[in-house]
């Protein structure tokens, strides 16, 4: 009986091994063309710097026009900086054309750009859904369909998709981001799937909390949810104690988790340069070694551990009103 234990464990072992001291090589970057979405801040503003340095031709997508001009100066004149709303396909139509004219063969798509509005399902209303979805799923999917057919021009090319911890362990208050990241990688599934004859890679980054201006205005984006847009009947449902509680430990667990954001860039830049990329990345300790083992577990366990934080918490006072009736 142990055997069947022992062979696969030494095994994997020697495989992890061999891949870190015998990685595989890194392509030639000269010539290369990267688009990357989401350039303005945070992961995709960095990894846009990091393949530039590396001699990439970066073409840089940002939301705001202002923010195109800060990474210019920071790119070289290889770089192409430009605005792009990932979830207004004529923006979409516009920078395929930008990019048909400067090559005809793109080697990777980064769909980076997100939003990450959170809150509890009686909370936040059908439209917060559709954008979070709109933005991290469909405009993705968009631009996937948009620039694929220079995609597969030649072999080796990818798609880079920046997904999260979220988009496989699902908790309370983050269902329209999670829902986002579980379709997302479906969609990354079925695309590599797809694509697989094609020769063309399809990479997921699934990172936990990393520090981002994301986790340091947590605690101002929820007061500003429940004082502009939670209906005072959820309200009234709700109380303000809970929704204290919540703000409070929400924040605490975020910024006390909160790890090293290079950590994605790195694994992003891997996706991009290795000639054998990761089908799926997880950056820092959560996302490996807390989150995807967790998400393994039995449901009813992972019910269990993720309601442990809720009992610090006060009751809502709709709940503490039914106890009294």
């Amino acid at each position: 009986m142990l055997y069947y234990i022992y062979i696969p464990s030494i095994s994997y072992i020697i495989y992890r091994l061999y891949k870190h001291f015998f990685p595989a090589k890194n392509i030639d970057s000269r010539g290369k063309y990267v688009l990357i979405s989401g350039c303005d801040t945070g992961f995709g503003h960095s990894l846009a710097i990091e393949l530039d340095n590396l001699g990439f031709n970066v073409l840089a997508g940002v939301y705001t026009a202002d923010n195109k001009e800060t990474l210019t100066t920071k790119l070289s004149s290889r770089a192409t900086v430009f605005k792009l709303d990932i979830t207004n396909q004529q923006d979409i139509d516009v920078a395929f054309t930008l990019v048909k004219s400067k090559t005809s063969s793109l080697h990777a798509l980064v769909n980076n750009a997100g939003i990450a509005n959170g809150g509890l399902i009686d909370w936040i209303s059908l439209a917060t859904i559709r954008q979070v979805m709109d933005v991290n799923f469909f405009g993705h999917v968009a631009m996937t369909k948009t620039f694929l057919p220079l995609l597969l021009t030649e072999p080796n090319s990818r798609v880079v998709n920046m997904s999260s911890a979220a988009g496989y362990l699902a908790a309370a208050g983050a269902s329209a981001y999670s829902s986002s990241k579980y379709a997302l990688e479906a969609f990354s599934d079925c695309l590599r799937r797809e694509m697989a004859v094609w020769n063309l890679h399809v990479s997921i980054i699934e990172p936990g909390f990393m520090r981002t201006p994301i986790i340091e205005g947590i605690s101002e984006q929820m007061q500003k949810l429940w004082n502009n847009h939670v209906v005072n009947e959820s309200k009234e449902r709700w109380g303000d104690d809970y929704f204290s509680d919540w703000v409070r430990e929400g924040s605490k667990i975020a910024k006390e988790t909160a790890d090293n954001p290079m950590k994605v860039v790195t694994a992003m830049c891997h996706a991009v340069t290795s000639s054998k990329p990761k089908i799926r990345y997880r950056p820092g300790w959560q996302s490996s070694m807390f989150c995807y083992p967790l998400s393994l577990a039995p449901v009813w366990f992972v019910d269990l551990f993720i309601g442990l934080g809720q009992r610090k918490m006060a009751l809502p006072s709709g709940v503490i009103k039914r106890k009294r009736t």
